[in-house]
C-alpha cells in the first residue's frame, strides 16, 4: 500500500528538522569546548620559587629536572599507599557507604529517571521534550542547592548534619512520588515505550518536580561529604578524594547495570536502603569529628 505524499513531506521535514537539531547541537558544543581549550592554554604559568640564576649551568638544569620528576613520582606512589591505608580506617569505611549512595542516585537522576520519562507514552507527544526539561530542572536544583548550602557551610553552627538530613527527606519524597507517578516498567521499557499505568495517573508537573527534589538532595549529599572530607583529611586530601571518587564511580557502574534489569520499584528500594544506612554512617562521622573539635583537637585518622 503506497504512503500518501502529503505523509512523505511531513515525515521527511520532521527527519530533516531533527538532522538540523543535532548538526546545531553539535557544532555548538564543538565551539564551546575549542574556546574552552584555548582559555585553558592562556593561563599563565606560576612563577617558579627557585629562579634559576644567570650562571647556572645545563648541568644542574637537567638535574634539577630530574630531581623534579623523581620527587612527582615519589609523591604519587605516596598518595597510592596512603589511599590503601586510607580505605581501611573507620571513618573512610563509614563514608563509603554514604559516597556509595551517591553514586547510585547519581546513575538515577542523570540516566535512568529521564528514561523513564521518555517511555511514558501516556505523556503524549511532549513525553521525549520532557526529557531535557527534566534535566534543566535537575540543574536548578543541583544550582540552588550547592550556592546555598555552601555558603551555609561557611557560618554553620549547627554542623553538617541537618543539610544531610534535609537531603535525604527530599529525596524519600522525590522516590516516593516517582514510586506512585512512574509505570513499574518504565526503566525497562522498549523503545516504543510502555502504556502500563501507575499508582496514580502519570504527571508531567509531578515528573518534573521529582526532577528538581532529586538535584537539590544531591547537591546536599555531595556538599557535605566533600566538606567533611576536606576537614577529616586536610593534610591527605589526595588520597580521600581519590577514593571519594572511586567508590562513587563504582557504584554509578553497578547502578547503570541493573538499571537494565530490574523494575522501578526495586531500583527506588536499592536507593532508599542505601541512603537510610548512608546518612546513618555520615552522622556516625559527623559526631565523631564534632567531639573532637569540643575538646580542642585535631581530627585526623592517620
Amino acid at each position: 500500500m503506497s504512503t500518501p505524499l502529503g505523509e512523505t513531506v511531513e515525515f521527511s521535514g520532521h527527519f530533516c528538522s531533527l538532522e538540523s537539531d543535532r548538526r546545531t547541537v553539535f557544532i555548538a558544543l564543538t565551539v564551546i569546548s575549542l574556546v574552552g581549550t584555548v582559555l585553558f592554554f592562556l593561563i599563565r604559568k606560576p612563577d617558579s620559587e627557585n629562579v634559576l640564576g644567570e650562571d647556572e649551568s645545563s648541568d644542574d638544569q637537567d638535574m634539577e629536572v630530574n630531581e623534579s620528576a623523581q620527587n612527582n613520582l615519589t609523591k604519587a606512589v605516596d598518595a597510592f599507599k596512603k589511599s590503601f591505608k586510607l580505605c581501611v580506617t573507620k571513618e573512610m569505611l563509614l563514608l563509603s557507604i554514604t559516597t556509595a549512595y551517591t553514586g547510585l542516585e547519581l546513575t538515577f537522576f542523570s540516566g535512568v529517571y529521564g528514561t523513564c520519562i521518555g517511555a511514558i507514552n501516556k505523556f503524549g507527544a511532549e513525553e521525549k521534550s520532557l526529557i531535557g526539561l527534566s534535566g534543566i530542572f535537575i540543574g536548578i536544583g543541583e544550582i540552588l542547592g550547592g550556592s546555598l548550602f555552601g555558603l551555609l557551610s561557611k557560618n554553620n553552627r549547627f554542623g553538617r548534619n541537618p543539610v544531610v538530613l534535609l537531603g535525604i527527606l527530599v529525596h524519600f519524597i522525590a522516590f516516593y512520588l516517582i514510586f506512585l507517578n512512574m509505570p513499574g516498567d518504565a526503566p525497562i521499557a522498549p523503545v516504543k515505550g510502555t502504556d502500563s499505568s501507575a499508582y496514580i495517573k502519570s504527571s508531567k508537573e509531578v515528573a518534573i518536580l521529582c526532577s528538581f527534589l532529586l538535584g537539590l538532595g544531591d547537591s546536599c549529599f555531595n556538599t557535605q561529604l566533600l566538606s567533611i572530607l576536606g576537614f577529616l583529611y586536610s593534610e591527605d586530601s589526595a588520597p580521600a578524594f581519590a577514593i571519594f571518587k572511586f567508590v562513587q564511580s563504582i557504584c554509578a557502574a553497578v547502578a547503570f547495570f541493573y538499571s537494565n534489569y530490574l523494575l522501578l520499584h526495586w531500583q527506588l528500594l536499592v536507593m532508599v536502603i542505601f541512603g537510610f544506612f548512608g546518612t546513618i554512617s555520615f552522622f556516625t562521622v559527623e559526631w565523631e569529628a564534632a567531639a573532637f573539635v569540643a575538646r580542642g583537637s585535631d581530627y585526623r585518622s592517620i
